[in-house]
């Protein structure tokens, strides 16, 4: 209401249309493989979809293939819902949206195109829109530049070095040949060096601490064990009794005054 209405020239002056207008759907017959994936998906059944298979000639040292070849691809627009389900759904960009709209007919049968008619539309399909400043390129690029890994060389080709007292090759000099042998037993006569752990990991007892480090693990609610009363005998009389840490038996008191079998001491006389 606030602005003067402008009304646009058509047909003489084409409109400028938005770039994600649906105006009719294109083919690209290379890239179809007959997966009947879009003619399955279609929600108003409105692409045939007809073809037959070729068998390709078998290359050198192989077998002959079977491949699926298109005779009819068409799409009825009387019924189509514009929806994009087919363009979205095939796996191998043979459908794209075309900002074609100029197709109208008298008769609605004549809406009916076939594969001719929807190949003539891809070449007015636009370009895809370019890519945000800062985005991630697509992954067919990135898989394309990514460097190649360099394969390891076989263990057959891998040199091998000679075992301590072989020979030297031939193509070595006596210099070197002779340090290497005068080394040799210095090298050998060295220990292995001690592995030193990772700073903030705590380092194991090695087997010069001996049994100092070991503690006895027992059950739960088990008492202690009590050390046993030392006798006073010497280690050596333990080595030489075989008793070891047995503790010797009391002997029975000795008897200072004659006593009868009862155990009351006898009268003298």
């Amino acid at each position: 209401m606030l602005s003067r209405s402008v009304t646009q020239q058509y047909p003489e002056v084409r409109p400028d249309l938005p770039p994600r207008s649906r105006g009719v759907i294109a083919l690209v017959e290379e890239n179809c493989t007959v997966c009947m994936l879009c003619a399955r998906e279609c929600p108003d059944w409105c692409i045939y979809i007809d073809s037959h298979k070729e068998t390709l000639p078998a290359p050198e040292g192989g077998r002959p293939r079977a491949r699926n070849m298109l005779d009819r691809f068409a799409i009825d627009f009387s019924l189509c819902m514009y929806c994009g389900i087919c363009v979205e759904v095939c796996p191998f960009d043979a459908l794209f949206w075309s900002p074609e709209f100029e197709y109208a007919e008298g008769d609605i049968r004549n809406l009916l195109h076939e594969k001719d008619k929807l190949a003539a539309w891809a070449h007015t399909v636009p370009p895809p829109p370019a890519h945000e400043p800062g985005a991630d390129p697509p992954k067919e690029l990135a898989a394309t530049s990514r460097p190649v890994r360099p394969r390891p060389a076989p263990a057959s080709q891998a040199p091998s070095a000679p075992p301590p007292g072989a020979p030297a090759p031939p193509g070595a000099s006596g210099a070197s040949g002779a340090s290497a042998t005068s080394d040799a037993p210095a090298a050998l006569a060295e220990p292995p060096a001690q592995r030193v752990p990772p700073p903030g990991r705590p380092s194991r007892p090695g087997p010069s601490a001996g049994h100092a480090s070991v503690r006895a693990i027992r059950p739960p609610g088990a008492l202690p064990k009590k050390d046993a009363p030392s006798t006073g005998e010497s280690s050596a009389e333990k080595l030489s009794t075989g008793r070891g840490d047995v503790p010797p038996e009391a002997a029975p008191p000795e008897q200072t005054s004659p006593t009868d079998p009862s155990g009351e001491p006898e009268e003298e006389k």
